[in-house]
């Protein structure tokens, strides 16, 4: 629960409706899903098996397990997607919170559409307002952290999850009882092969690795904290199932209730943040439902900052006592913490950084980070023997499966991910 915290949160909700919004609805669906089987599932397992495996995060693992600092440019890559991640993750988290505070206020009674888009508008430039916003919940990310990932995030996810997917279900039997809302499923189920370019195929694969927490070292750390039983090939199953039943769920939330209500599906990052309000507004007990909704939408933007910042802690824990100057974990929450503020800061008062954060994680740095984790498992670490990542798994992955993971890591991840890259660059 605590990796499927990690992967759901507001990549699903906030941000994978406005990207299929963007790129064709069904489109975008269909390449999405193929991405998650193709690139998902062996890159999650990838990830599991090099921490449970290495007993180590992302700094220490790739040196514990080879044996050498070749591969610890790896780790650098990893440290470097989860900061820059944070710094625009944090201050979307903060619209959240801002959010739950008006909802406690009925703040949106009685707006229209356009009430609503005017709304957002004022709130995310409203700098001050963000700023305390922003800094909230990197506070008590940091409060979680003080402790372990087993006290903390493991038990706020047993509880909360299942009641975020509960408002959900609920929420989206609402909205298919709107009118016109037979032509958003249309919009997010229909396939139309036309509408497949190669940008669409590029932002499938980062929303895949962003939602999925894939490339950036967190499910390295969390595979560090599994037991050694834990069966790693079960465990990827269940958080892919479940991270991408919530990305399912959002949209099916979204779509029909634009259309119902006239907006447009290709609003951007601010799509959410004005339908979702508009849906509450139809829902019985208005207050209530507002209040619980962004409460949990809250807590899921939390279990995902955690993870985030969790690698920074870890990687920073790890550096120190590799250089003879350990840092404990507090300390290393403390100057983590500090330094994701900062980061926050300058995010709030540039925009364009916000947007560049984005974009350069998701179509360029986690693809990479993900690619050198295959090419590192597939070609570098013996398969099988005592310092094989299955090592310890052959209970739990049969023979045929473990030689088309290997192959899968060896050829097909890599040679997507470089034809994909070269595509966008106009090279081919």
């Amino acid at each position: 629960m605590a990796a499927a915290g990690s992967a759901v949160g507001l990549g699903n909700i906030w941000k994978f409706p406005y990207i299929a919004g963007e790129n064709g609805g069904g489109a975008f669906l269909v390449v999405y899903l193929v991405c998650v089987l193709l690139f998902g599932l062996p890159l999650i397992m990838t990830e599991f098996l090099i921490g449970k495996r290495s007993g180590k995060s992302a700094y220490g693992a790739f040196h514990a397990l080879n044996g050498n600092n070749r591969w610890q440019w790896l780790s650098w890559v990893c440290m470097t997607t989860a900061f820059l991640i944070m710094g625009f993750y944090f201050v979307v988290t903060g619209w959240c919170f801002n959010y739950l505070v008006e909802a406690c206020m009925n703040v949106f009674k009685g707006m229209d559409m356009q009430a609503l888009t005017s709304h957002f508008k004022e709130i995310t430039t409203n700098t001050p307002r963000m700023i305390v916003f922003g800094v909230l919940p990197v506070v008590l990310t940091a409060c979680v952290l003080w402790f372990d990932v087993n006290k903390g995030i493991e038990r706020l996810s047993k509880i909360l999850m299942p009641l975020l997917l509960v408002m959900m279900f609920l929420m989206a039997g609402r909205v298919l009882m709107l009118d016109n809302s037979n032509i958003g499923m249309q919009f997010f189920f229909r396939f139309d092969f036309s509408q497949i370019t190669p940008r669409v195929v590029l932002e499938a694969m980062g929303q895949c690795f962003f939602s999925l927490s894939i490339g950036m070292g967190a499910l390295i750390t969390y595979g560090a904290y599994m037991p050694k039983t834990q069966n790693v090939t079960r465990t990827s199953i269940e958080v892919i199932i479940l991270d991408t039943l919530v990305a399912l769920l959002a949209g099916v939330i979204i779509f029909p209730a634009v259309f119902a209500f006239g907006f447009n599906p290709a609003e951007g990052p601010q799509l959410v943040f004005v339908v979702l309000p508009a849906i509450l507004e139809q829902m019985s007990f208005t207050w209530l439902s507002s209040v619980l909704f962004f409460g949990l939408l809250c807590i899921a933007a939390l279990t995902s900052t955690i993870s985030l910042m969790e690698v920074a802690v870890a990687f920073l824990c790890d550096a120190s006592a590799a250089h003879n100057h350990p840092l404990d974990r507090r300390k290393s929450v403390l100057i983590t913490s500090a330094l994701v503020i900062a980061l926050v800061l300058v995010c709030e008062f540039w925009q364009p950084l916000f947007d560049s954060f984005d974009n350069i994680t998701a179509c360029i740095l986690l693809p990479l980070g993900a690619m050198g984790m295959a090419l590192f498992v597939g070609w570098r670490l013996p398969n099988n023997g005592q310092k094989g990542v299955l090592h310890g798994e052959k209970t739990h992955i049969k023979r045929w499966a473990r030689k088309t993971f290997i192959f899968v890591l060896r050829f097909i991840v890599p040679a997507a991910i470089i034809i994909i890259f070269l595509n966008s660059l106009g090279v081919i």
